[in-house]
């Protein structure tokens, strides 16, 4: 820093301005101190300047499953909010919920010396572990099941469901299927608990629930299932990878959608709309859930606090998303 100073012909200070983004510099004192940034090759040395901020500007993000495709979203809005913000991230993604390897996250997280973590925590045992964070971290679970002892950023699962369950009931259809994701799973869980109380406010049978496993394959198998009974008139899948697999079990069997059976998925991955016949779906605001938990983390993290005296739980709405996959029942 010192040589950009000699050869901008400025101060020190100066230099540490233009660095921080500091309003209170001349154009053209700022373009010779870039300049000289530029000519030297320099870049900041950030382990010296936490040794006086007190901060590596570095927050930890432990991510479960990422080979889907709600928590890879996640996780990719949660770091370009940071990035936006002016933070790196340090990530650990793990395959498996263990309390061996989730205790060797933390730990490598906390060695770091990261300013706060992330927890995407989808799953019920992953939310139990977020409690296991050392106390003088600030933390926040994002798909944490509810507010307790760390703040909450999710979307609204329950929400999504109704909206999918009432637009087929509002379609005309008696009832509604249900193929939901695994019962370990908090958004499974939230998805499952939608589409019950919304047939049952409105007065409509509770079919069996069908069990999957988020993969086409599980579509697939419970599209078989659905065609072998002829029962169905309208079916509500837990994601739209299960909707794929159910799509192609339902063609297979000679059963035309929306003309037969009417599908609606959730989350709206890029492909949903290139489905045959483009799928009906409920998205999910991912960019938004990574900036509220962002938000919501360097808040903490300024206040010197590692909680707060009412737990947040910030709940972000889905929205429906409604294509050629549904439709009302050809008879009554």
């Amino acid at each position: 820093m010192a040589d950009v100073a000699r050869i901008a012909g400025v101060s020190h200070q100066t230099v540490s301005r233009v660095l921080n983004g500091h309003p209170n510099v001349r154009a053209s004192t700022r373009e010779r101190v870039l300049a000289a940034i530029d000519q030297l090759g320099y870049r900041r040395n950030l382990s010296a300047r936490a040794l006086v901020t007190r901060r590596t500007n570095t927050l930890g993000v432990v991510a479960f499953d990422t080979t889907l495709y709600g928590p890879a979203s996640t996780l990719f809005g949660i770091e370009q909010a940071a990035r936006d913000a002016g933070y790196f991230v340090s990530i650990v993604s793990l395959k498996t919920i263990t309390r061996k390897n989730v205790d060797e996250a933390l730990d490598y997280l906390t060695a770091q010396a990261v300013d706060g973590m992330i927890a995407i925590a989808p799953q019920i045992e992953a939310a139990a572990a977020v409690s296991r964070v050392p106390g003088h971290l600030p933390v926040v679970a994002v798909e944490g099941g509810e507010a307790g002892a760390t703040p909450v950023v999710a979307v609204d699962q329950v929400a999504g469901a109704r909206l999918a369950t009432q637009h087929l009931l509002d379609l005309g259809h008696r009832t509604v299927w249900h193929v939901a994701g695994p019962a370990e799973w908090l958004e499974a869980e939230g998805r499952t608990t939608g589409w019950q109380a919304t047939l049952e406010q409105a007065g409509a049978p509770v079919p069996r629930l069908i069990q999957g496993d988020w993969s086409p394959r599980a579509g697939y198998e419970a599209g078989r299932a659905i065609a072998a009974d002829r029962e169905a008139g309208a079916i509500f899948v837990g994601n739209d990878q299960m909707a794929l697999g159910l799509l192609r079990a339902l063609t297979e069997a000679g059963i035309r959608v929306p003309d037969d059976i009417s599908v609606v998925g959730f989350d709206d991955i890029p492909e949903a709309e290139f489905f045959s016949p483009p799928l009906t779906t409920v998205r999910q605001d991912f960019a938004e859930v990574g900036r509220r938990s962002i938000g919501l983390l360097l808040d903490l993290i300024e206040s010197g606090s590692v909680g707060r005296d009412e737990h947040e739980r910030i709940v972000v709405p889905p929205t429906l998303v409604t294509r050629k996959s549904t439709a009302p029942p050809t008879t009554a």
